[in-house]
């Protein structure tokens, strides 16, 4: 494990990680973020959500950072105020069709909705399911379509989910059928997620460090799902809040306290004190 001031950058986790149980940054983990971009150390946000739901934590709490969404898929600059796109990696459409049909054929009675940079398009099956904690949108106010796949814009990620296989079975199912195309992941919500293959919070992170000429033993990474392996894995220090997976927080070098004792605030003002 490489020393507090050692590191140069930190990519967090949101659900589970960074926000509380009630779903919002603390003032404690406000502050922390603004100490830290203040003493050098740069914070990214690397998390399942939509722009739009990053951009209002973002500005309840006054964070101008780079956010990883969508797992890896859509790359948001949130420097000026506002959740402005800086990068995108789409699904074949092709690929996302055969990937829907083949999960149908495994798992009858899937339902699907397909996400773009700035839409969402659901079954009508798939809103009927939802709650607005789901995807932070009002189910009676999503687009709908009978068909899928469907969108105004290139496809950065399928949710998919089922009235009555759990969402850690019909994830487990979806990986051990390994379709091509498509990387499954699963972040404890109440459906899975499939970004274009190759697509991570790893992927996109190691290319945002790339650019900034940063190697994986500078960089601290926070989470506490199975959406999080892949860059708990590739940096140079990995956390967790004590809330996290076992099987994911096998992988911490460190614990940390839980999400609702704050503990991304309580790492960040370990390396804010070391600077």
């Amino acid at each position: 494990m490489h020393t507090v001031s050692g590191i140069k950058l930190v990519a967090t986790d949101l659900d589970g990680t960074l926000l509380r149980s009630d779903r919002t940054v603390s003032p404690r983990t406000a502050r922390a973020l603004a100490a830290a971009r203040e003493a050098g150390i740069e914070v990214v946000w690397a998390t399942a959500r939509a722009r739009h739901s990053v951009g209002d934590l973002a500005a309840s709490c006054g964070f101008r950072g780079s956010a990883v969404c969508a797992n890896g898929a859509v790359v948001l600059d949130l420097a000026g105020g506002a959740p402005a796109i800086v990068g995108t990696v789409s699904i074949d459409l092709a690929a996302a069709a055969a990937a829907m049909d083949r999960i149908r054929t495994l798992i009858p009675g899937a339902v699907f909705a397909n996400v773009g940079p700035t839409t969402f398009v659901a079954e009508p099956a798939y809103a009927a399911l939802c709650e607005f904690a789901d995807h932070h949108r009002h189910p009676h106010e999503m687009t709908l379509a009978d068909v899928l796949p469907f969108l105004p814009e290139p496809m950065v990620k399928i949710v998919a989910r089922h009235p009555e296989v759990t969402s850690t079975q019909l994830y487990r199912f979806v990986v051990d059928a390994a379709i091509p195309g498509v990387a499954p992941t699963h972040s404890g919500a109440p459906y899975i997620e499939l970004a274009a293959a190759g697509v991570s919070k790893a992927s996109a992170l190691a290319q945002l460090c790339a650019q900034r000429s940063l190697d994986p033993g500078q960089v601290a990474v926070i989470g506490d799902a199975v959406n999080d392996v892949p860059m708990l894995s590739w940096a140079g220090t990995a956390l967790c809040p004590s809330n996290a997976l076992p099987e994911v927080a096998a992988l911490a070098d460190r614990i940390l306290p839980s999400n609702d004792e704050d503990a991304v605030a309580h790492y960040l003002e370990e390396l804010v004190g070391a600077v």
